[in-house]
């Protein structure tokens, strides 16, 4: 065995590893990309409200995968769970001055930038019909149990009746309407983060 055949089974071994780490890589990526379609909005939701900041991403626990701004006015981070390979997406928003309308179409600008915008058909909901979709399902919350129930309390029971109500119109939105409307409802958020129709 010469010096060539050793680099070359080197080299061979590299290439290799390196094929199956991107391989490795992709499908996490691609089951990531399914949880996080599933999980964008409370993991979203809960950076913007708890005040907490990017920096507070433990490097222990995140791989940050990449991060942006949009308008000055929002800020996103993706980023890998170190521990479940899972991915999500922790958006920053600074909506104060804006009524609720331009905060819910920033927070959807920011989602896009991301890529992380959920699977929702039509285009993105008009004031009103954010409005009728809050107002609904605080309706649905009222009708399993009083103010103060958990924040993912009638997460499924809203988001079908929101849909349902909507049928064949849907919007872009229906889920941040629900989001909204449970946490308010949960005392998580003051009433002031739903549209005025809706408080």
């Amino acid at each position: 065995m010469n010096a060539f055949d050793a680099l070359g089974r080197d080299l061979h071994a590299a290439v290799e590893r390196r094929v199956a780490t991107r391989r490795r890589l992709r499908r996490a990526a691609r089951a990531g990309a399914v949880a996080l379609a599933l999980t964008t909005f409370s993991t979203t939701v809960a950076v913007a409200s708890t005040g907490m900041s990017f920096g507070d991403l433990d490097p222990t626990k995140w791989t940050i995968l990449g991060r942006g701004e949009v308008d000055g006015r929002a800020s996103y981070v993706k980023a890998r769970n170190n521990e479940t390979g899972d991915e999500a997406t922790f958006l920053e928003a600074r909506d104060a001055g804006l009524d609720r309308y331009e905060a819910f179409t920033l927070h959807q600008r920011a989602l896009a930038a991301a890529g992380s915008l959920p699977n929702e058909a039509g285009a993105t909901c008009t004031a009103d019909e954010l409005t009728r979709a809050e107002v609904l399902a605080l309706e649905t919350l009222a009708g399993i149990g009083p103010p103060g129930l958990p924040k993912d309390a009638g997460t499924a029971r809203v988001d079908a009746a929101t849909r349902a109500a909507f049928g064949d119109q849907p919007c872009q939105g229906l889920l941040y309407a629900g989001e909204r409307a449970r946490w308010v409802y949960a005392g998580e958020e003051p009433e002031s983060m739903l549209m005025p129709g809706a408080r």
